[in-house]
C-alpha cells in the first residue's frame, strides 16, 4: 500500500486541536472534578480557544489570502478547514455556555457561592452596585463616539466592548440621528464584584459587565440608547517576519509584538439575538465577514474566573497535600554535586518537587564557591524566579554565566525582553539563540572544581525552567555527570552562542541536525526485529503529533507488525486503526488536573524485559516545527533504575481507563473500555495512582 502523502491517511490538525479542546472542557463537566475546578477548565478552554484563534485562524487566513495553494495534510483549502472550524466552535459556544449555566452555576450555588445576572438580584443589592459603579467605574470609562471628526477607534486583542446606539430623546422631523459609541470594559479592574449578604457564608458575585451594561445609561442623560450590544474581538497575531537578516533579534521580535496588538479581526463574539444594527456596523468598521462571527449566549464565561476558583475554599478544590509532603530527594549530609555523582537522577513533577530538585540545582550551584561557571537555555520562566535571582547572585560573586533566552517564546516575548536586560545589566552573558531557530531545548550545565579536576553537571529536560507551571504541568527532570553527556552538552551550548564546532554528537538527539534521522533509525530498527521474530513495541507520549515523514514511518512499523502505543495529549494527525495500514495503532490521550506535558520515548529494542528496552526524555514533540525549526534536545536515559521509573510513568498511562480517551480511526475520542475491570485490576487514573504513590 503506497502511504506517501495519501490525505485520507491523515486527520486534520485543527479539528483534532478542537477535539483536544473538547476534552478540556469534558473536565468541567465531569463528577470527579471539584466544583471550583470546574470553573478553572472552563476558563483553561475559552483560554486555548482564545490562542487557537490568534494562531491558528489567523494562520489559516494569511494562507487564505496569499496566492499560493496551501492544503493541509488531510488535503483541505484553508477555505474547508475554516468552514469546519467555525462549525465546530459554535457548536463548543453552545455547550461551554450550558455548561457553566446549567451544571456548574447550580453546583456552585449548593456551596452558597453565588455568581448572579442583574435580574437576579435583589433591590438592596442593585443600589448598592449602582453606587459601587458610580464610585469605582464610571469615572474610568470612556465613551468613544464616530462622527466625521472621531474615527473608528481602536479595539485591543481579546477586550471586551460596549457598542452603543444612541438617538436624541427629542426626534427632529429627519427622524432620530443615530451614532455609534463604544465603551471599553475596563479590564484593570477585577472582573467580578462580591456583593454584600445578609446571609452568613454566602458568597455573591456579579460581573462587572453587568454593572456596566445596566448602569451605563447614566453616561447619556442627553441621550435614549437604542441598542446595546456586548462584544470581543480576537486579532490575527500569526506575523512572524522573516529573521535570517535581521541583525539585532531583540529589536525585531519587539516590532513582531507591536504588529500583533494592530493585526486583522479574525472572530468577533456578540450577546445580541435578532437583527442588530451594531452589530452589522462593527462587521463593516472590523472587516469581518460573517464566518467570523460567533453568537455567545452568556458572556460571563470568558470573564476571568480566577477570583472565583480561587477563593478560600480548600475542600473544593484539588487536595495538593500529597504533593506538599517533605521529602528526601537527596542526600542532605552530602552535596546535590555528590549526589548526582553517584548516580544519575530522575525525577517526576509535580510529584517531585521542581523547588527541592532543578531549582536547588542552580540555587546550590549559585552558592558553592567551588562552582565556576553555570549555563542554561529559558525559554520560560516565572517573573519571581528564584532560578533567576541565582543566576544573578552567582554573577555578582565573578561566576561565569550564560544564558541562551528565546525572546520569540510565544506571548511570552515582553517577559523575557525584560529578563534579558536584567540578566546583562548585571554582567550575564546572554544569547537569543540561533538565527532562524527557536531555541526550546530544556538544559542547564554547571562546572565545577573539584580535586580530580572539573568536572560538569548537566540537567535536561521536558519542561521550562518555571516553578509555578512546574505545579500543574508533568514533566521529567534528568541529572547527570556522565561525561558522555556532559561533554555534547558543552558543544551545544557552543553551538548556540555562535560557535559551530565539528565534533559530532552521539549520544543526544539534537534537532535540527540529527533528531528526525535518529528517530526514524529507531523505528526501522524495530521493523527490523519484528522481522526477525524478536520483541519489537514503540511507545511514545508526547503533546502532539503531526509530522508526515514520522507518521509515515510508524505506518510502516504498523504493517510490518510492530505494537505502537502512542499517548498523544492535544492533537493527532495519523489516523489509527486503519485495516493494513495503522491497525497495530493505538492513540491515547489522558487528561486531568495537571497538564500532560512529559515527552517520553520507548523503542524496546528486542528485549523481554522493558527496563532493558532504549528510553528517551526531552523538549520535542513529533511535528515538523520541533524536528526542523527549532533547536531541541531528546536525552537517552541508560540507568536502570531511572528507566524503571520511566516504565512505571508510561505504564501507569497505558493501563489507565478513567481519565485516557482513545482516538478511532474516524478522528472522534472516546473513553476507554475498561478492559481492566475484567482483568480485576484496580481502576484508577493515571494521574491519581501516581499522587497515591508518593512517599
Amino acid at each position: 500500500m503506497n502511504i506517501k502523502n495519501t490525505p485520507e491517511f491523515f486527520l486534520n490538525r485543527e479539528i483534532s486541536w478542537l477535539e483536544f479542546n473538547e476534552r478540556v472542557m469534558e473536565l468541567s463537566q465531569s463528577n470527579k472534578t471539584p466544583p471550583l475546578e470546574k470553573l478553572k477548565f472552563c476558563e483553561i478552554f475559552i483560554n486555548n480557544l482564545d490562542e487557537f484563534f490568534m494562531k491558528r485562524v489567523g494562520g489559516l487566513k494569511n494562507q487564505e489570502e496569499s496566492k499560493h495553494d496551501f492544503l493541509s495534510v488531510d488535503g483541505k483549502s484553508p477555505t474547508q478547514q475554516l468552514r469546519e472550524i467555525n462549525k465546530k466552535v459554535t457548536e463548543h459556544n453552545i455547550e461551554i455556555a450550558k455548561t457553566f449555566n446549567e451544571l456548574i452555576l447550580p453546583e456552585l450555588k449548593l456551596y452558597n457561592i453565588f455568581l448572579l445576572n442583574w435580574n437576579e438580584l435583589t433591590l438592596a443589592d442593585k443600589k448598592y452596585l449602582t453606587e459601587y459603579f458610580e464610585i469605582n467605574i464610571f469615572p474610568i470609562l470612556t465613551p468613544l463616539g464616530i462622527d466625521s471628526g472621531h474615527p473608528f477607534p481602536y479595539i485591543s486583542n481579546l477586550s471586551k466592548s460596549l457598542g452603543i446606539s444612541l438617538v436624541k430623546k427629542k426626534k427632529g422631523k429627519s427622524g432620530p440621528n443615530r451614532q455609534f459609541v463604544r465603551v471599553k470594559i475596563p479590564s484593570n479592574i477585577s472582573p467580578w464584584i462580591k456583593i454584600p449578604s445578609k446571609r452568613a457564608g454566602d458568597l455573591k458575585f456579579i460581573s462587572i459587565d453587568e454593572v456596566i451594561m445596566n448602569n451605563i445609561h447614566r453616561m447619556f442623560s442627553e441621550m435614549k440608547i437604542e441598542e446595546l450590544v456586548l462584544f470581543r474581538i480576537t486579532r490575527n497575531t500569526d506575523f512572524e517576519k522573516d529573521d535570517e537578516d535581521t541583525e539585532d533579534l531583540m529589536e525585531h521580535v519587539e516590532s513582531t509584538i507591536k504588529d500583533r496588538k494592530f493585526g486583522p479581526v479574525v472572530r468577533l463574539e456578540h450577546a445580541v439575538t435578532g437583527d442588530s444594527w451594531v452589530l452589522k456596523f462593527l462587521c463593516s468598521q472590523l472587516e469581518v465577514n460573517e464566518s467570523d462571527v460567533y453568537f455567545v449566549s452568556d458572556f460571563r464565561v470568558t470573564s476571568k474566573l480566577s477570583s472565583i476558583y480561587s477563593l478560600d475554599k480548600p475542600e473544593l478544590r484539588y487536595n495538593n497535600e500529597q504533593l506538599e509532603v517533605e521529602r528526601e530527594y537527596f542526600d542532605d549530609n552530602k552535596s546535590i554535586f555528590w549526589n548526582i555523582r553517584q548516580n544519575d537522577k530522575l525525577f517526576h513533577h509535580p510529584y517531585d518537587q521542581f523547588s527541592e530538585t532543578v531549582q536547588r540545582f542552580i540555587v546550590d550551584a549559585a552558592h558553592d564557591p567551588k562552582v565556576l561557571a553555570i549555563k542554561l537555555t529559558l525559554y520560560r520562566t516565572d517573573q519571581k524566579s528564584k532560578i533567576i535571582d541565582s543566576l544573578i547572585y552567582a554573577a555578582e560573586k565573578g561566576k561565569q554565566v550564560a544564558c541562551v533566552i528565546e525572546l520569540q517564546a510565544r506571548f511570552d516575548e515582553e517577559n523575557n525582553i525584560l529578563m534579558a536586560q536584567k540578566l546583562e545589566k548585571v554582567g550575564i552573558y546572554v544569547v537569543y539563540g540561533m538565527v532562524g531557530l527557536k531555541t526550546h531545548s530544556k538544559m542547564a550545565l554547571v562546572v565545577r572544581k573539584e580535586k580530580a579536576g572539573l568536572r560538569s553537571y548537566v540537567h535536561t529536560a521536558t519542561g521550562n525552567y518555571n516553578a509555578i507551571t512546574s505545579k500543574f504541568y508533568t514533566d521529567i527532570s534528568f541529572f547527570t555527570s556522565n561525561k558522555k553527556i556532559t561533554s555534547e552538552v558543552h558543544e551545544l551550548f557552543n553551538i548556540l552562542t555562535g560557535i559551530h564546532v565539528k565534533k559530532k554528537i552521539k549520544n543526544l538527539l539534537v534537532a535540527p541536525f540529527s533528531m528526525r534521522k535518529k528517530f526514524i533509525a529507531l523505528i526501522q530498527r524495530e521493523i527490523a526485529h519484528k522481522k526477525a521474530q524478536r520483541p519489537a513495541r514503540i511507545i511514545a507520549k508526547m503533546n502532539s503529533l503531526e509530522d508526515v515523514e514520522i507518521i509515515n514511518h510508524l505506518y510502516k512499523a504498523s504493517q510490518a507488525g510492530v505494537e505502537i502505543i502512542l499517548i498523544v495529549r492535544g492533537f493527532c494527525c495519523l489516523r489509527p486503526g486503519v485495516a493494513k495500514l495503522s491497525e497495530n495503532i493505538k492513540v491515547y490521550s489522558v487528561m486531568g488536573r495537571f497538564l500532560e506535558h512529559s515527552r517520553i520515548y520507548f523503542f524496546e529494542n528486542g528485549k523481554t524485559d522493558p527496563v532493558e528496552s532504549d528510553y528517551f526524555i526531552g523538549s520535542a514533540d513529533w511535528m515538523y516545527r520541533n524536528l526542523n525549526n527549532r533547536f531541541e534536545l531528546i536525552t537517552p536515559i541508560t540507568n536502570e533504575k531511572n528507566r524503571k521509573k520511566l516504565w512505571h510513568i508510561l505504564d501507569a498511562n497505558m493501563n489507565d481507563v478513567i481519565s485516557s480517551w482513545e482516538l478511532a480511526k474516524n478522528g472522534k475520542y472516546h473513553i476507554r473500555k475498561s478492559r481492566l475491570a475484567e482483568e480485576k485490576r484496580l481502576l484508577t487514573s493515571t494521574q491519581v495512582r501516581l499522587m497515591s504513590e508518593i512517599n
